[in-house]
């Protein structure tokens, strides 16, 4: 199957988050969407929006692991298959992007959190099995894909009927991946992270540089008053 990366965020950009959408979130009202009456189409190319939900596992008792080891992330089985795939389903013309991709993690993966603004990228696809993706015609598919940090996991949700979730590490992720394009999305989200992770460490020991030079000048202040 071929994949083309499309689009990549610029991460050297300040990363925008969004909570996850409440108004496609409603408790009462836990369906999924279904039919392509409000389907969005570019060129004869489906459009998608989904994305990666995952948390970072804090290790008490040993800080020294790095970052990617912290990190787990979510993906859900595909109907009557044993398939692990991340959350993702079609953008409609009533919703943005972004709140195609937060109603897919809750319908899909039943969970909720904060959505990062910047895509992970933008991917063309065509589907290796029309059982799995049968509207994935004429142009294929253009799957945004987004990170989502898991703050709340329903007991129910929409399609929990059909499909098991289950938290990974990265390596395992990216092993049990049966696509390419979602592989290629998961690297990329690793390198997003990681970039992430080293700016709140260099953001950190900043913070405590400052820190330890107005600590000295108190202390010296103090001695030259006493």
């Amino acid at each position: 199957m071929e994949a083309m990366l499309m689009f990549l965020a610029d991460t050297n950009q300040h990363t925008k988050t969004r909570p996850v959408f409440s108004s496609f979130i409603k408790m009462s009202n836990l369906s999924a969407r279904t039919g392509r009456d409000r389907q969005r189409y570019d060129n004869n190319f489906r459009l998608v929006s989904g994305c990666i939900p995952y948390r970072v596992v804090k290790d008490e008792e040993d800080s020294s692991v790095d970052f990617q080891s912290k990190l787990q992330v979510l993906m859900v089985s595909s109907p009557n298959r044993h398939d692990l795939v991340f959350p993702k389903g079609g953008w409609e013309d009533d919703e943005t992007v972004l709140e195609a991709a937060s109603r897919e993690a809750m319908e899909e993966a039943g969970v909720k959190g904060i959505l990062r603004e910047d895509p992970l990228g933008v991917w063309e696809f065509r589907s290796k099995s029309s059982s799995v993706e049968p509207d994935c015609c004429l142009g294929g598919c253009k799957g945004y894909m987004f990170a989502l940090e898991v703050k709340e996991e329903l007991a129910t949700w929409p399609e929990h009927e059909n499909r098991e979730r289950r938290w990974l590490n990265v390596k395992e992720a990216l092993e049990l991946c049966r696509y390419e394009w979602m592989q290629c999305a998961l690297e990329e989200f690793l390198r997003v992270m990681a970039e992430d992770g080293r700016t709140k460490e260099e953001t950190l020991a900043a913070s405590s540089s400052i820190s330890n030079r107005e600590d000295r000048q108190i202390g010296s202040s103090v001695l030259l008053c006493s």
